[in-house]
């Protein structure tokens, strides 16, 4: 039951995050500007992305994340960036996005 009430407290999200750490390929609405990067976690609403240049919050981006079982699509969507933060690793950035649609 401790167990219970602790997840209950700690994990406020309606959905769990799980780590992916795959590439994921990123492009802007006006196709300008594209990306490939490594998704870092998932979760129903949302994706943490780390990439090689900052994004500005509200910038809006098509992306895919290919499959490795030729038996399931590749996972794409539209999302918006939340937030771009300095990466732990030097000269990467993370973007936490919501997801708006999934094709």
């Amino acid at each position: 039951m401790m167990h219970s009430m602790i997840r209950d407290y700690s994990e406020k999200r309606d959905f769990i995050r799980m780590k992916v750490d795959s590439d994921i390929h990123l492009t802007d609405e006006s196709g300008t500007l594209s990306l490939v990067g490594i998704c870092r976690d998932l979760s129903g609403t949302g994706m943490q992305i780390e990439v090689k240049e900052a994004v500005s919050e509200g910038t809006t981006l098509f992306t895919e994340l290919p499959s490795s079982n030729p038996a399931f699509p590749s996972f794409k969507t539209k999302v918006i960036v939340k937030r771009c933060i300095p990466s732990n690793t030097e000269g990467l950035f993370l973007l936490g996005t919501e997801i708006q649609e999934k094709a």
